[in-house]
């Protein structure tokens, strides 16, 4: 790590969290705690200014090609710098429409050669947030910033080991004797992020994370072109497990467009696995091919009843996700918000509506939920459970 590159970093820990907080801090005590303008000025122009010149240090440097790692973890810096900016509404400003020329020329350099989206990406705060000293980056100090990164992190964590153990199912094949044993790894994991979502939904505030939180993960500006902002599922671990299970399909239209808007959200190796699982049989394909002729047999009945199992775990978790969290955190606090405060509400870009109603559609293809619009395993799920004794 060069000098540039560690100044920066110890910045972004420091003076740029508290800068953050004091702003959020500021924000929160208005009547309207989604307004940011007028406010904080003084802050702002020294988040702008002190941030900017340590990217402009780093740009006349231009050696950041210190391997994917530490490339990424600059791209990380720079991202939260952007998003920050973006929160603020201090990025374009309409006197200066040139104020991140320089985070934009650095963020695409580094995406580029890093074959990821430039900006900063969910695992940028949870599964590649180094911590120092027992400190993870942040935006703020604020406690429900902490718990809401801390339990996505877990949360993630459980859905990549469920997701590892059906690859590995995969490769071994439906009938195999340790398939069991692989289906519980996977069972064990979905109930952990069942249990650490219970725990997110019982102490994370509403209100500190609709106003505090929610707002750093924003579309914005990168150069010539507006991405979206980082979503909590931008990993390849739980679009392995629908693929897996056979809950979802690759082949359907709009499910292949999410996987497609998360490709470079992703990090390289996720992108690699989640190809992989693209064109190989699901599971589900393989166990409704043996119920004619095999549904008899030893082997069907035991992973049948453990694949059945994970795939109630999967869609309990789907459907926690979507009636608690995204209730709780997104749809009820924006019924109040004011229509100026409308603008990017959601990370995803489009409206909340619309949002909703697609992960309305995601919930029931992962629930197998009995719908005549969209298609759904519901059948196949019953035939399968027909034939366990």
């Amino acid at each position: 790590m060069t000098l540039n590159v560690s100044n920066f970093d110890k910045w972004i820990r420091s003076g740029f969290v508290q800068m953050n907080t004091e702003l959020e801090t500021l924000y929160f005590v208005q009547e309207n705690k989604a307004n940011v303008l007028n406010i904080g000025d003084g802050i702002k122009l020294n988040l702008l200014n002190e941030g900017r010149e340590f990217i402009i240090q780093l740009l006349k440097e231009g050696n950041t090609d210190e391997g994917f790692d530490q490339g990424f973890d600059l791209l990380g810096n720079v991202g939260l710098y952007m998003a920050a900016c973006r929160r603020h509404e201090i990025d374009e400003q309409p006197a200066n429409k040139n104020l991140m020329n320089e985070a934009s020329s650095l963020a695409l350099q580094l995406g580029a050669a890093l074959g990821v989206t430039p900006r900063f990406a969910t695992s940028h705060l949870t599964t590649h947030n180094k911590a120092s000293n027992g400190q993870y980056k942040t935006f703020t100090s604020l406690e429900d910033e902490l718990i809401f990164i801390d339990y996505n992190t877990r949360g993630i964590l459980a859905y990549k080991r469920a997701a590892d153990a059906l690859h590995r199912v995969m490769t071994l094949g439906a009938s195999h004797p340790v398939a069991a044993d692989l289906f519980k790894v996977a069972k064990d994991a979905l109930n952990d992020v069942i249990a650490y979502n219970k725990t997110l939904f019982d102490k994370l505030d509403t209100d500190h994370f609709f106003y505090n939180v929610r707002p750093y993960y924003k579309p914005h500006r990168v150069g010539s072109n507006i991405y979206r902002g980082a979503n909590a599922g931008d990993f390849a671990g739980i679009n392995v497990i629908d693929l897996s299970l056979g809950l979802c399909q690759a082949d359907n239209a709009s499910y292949a467009q999410i996987l497609v808007d998360k490709f470079l959200y992703m990090m390289p190796q996720d992108q690699l696995i989640l190809r992989d699982c693209m064109r190989q049989q699901s599971l589900m394909n393989s166990f409704m091919e043996a119920l004619p002729t095999q549904k008899n047999t030893a082997w069907f009945q035991t992973n049948v009843k453990a694949f059945l199992e994970v795939c109630e775990a999967h869609g309990n978790a789907a459907t926690q996700h979507h009636n608690q969290l995204v209730e709780k955190y997104i749809k009820e606090p924006a019924i109040n918000l004011p229509e100026e405060n409308q603008t990017n509400l959601t990370a995803s870009g489009p409206p909340l509506p619309v949002l909703l109603f697609a992960l309305e559609k995601l919930r029931d293809q992962r629930t197998a939920a009995l719908r005549n619009d969209i298609y759904t395993r519901y059948h196949d799920i019953q035939q399968l459970k027909d034939a366990i004794k």
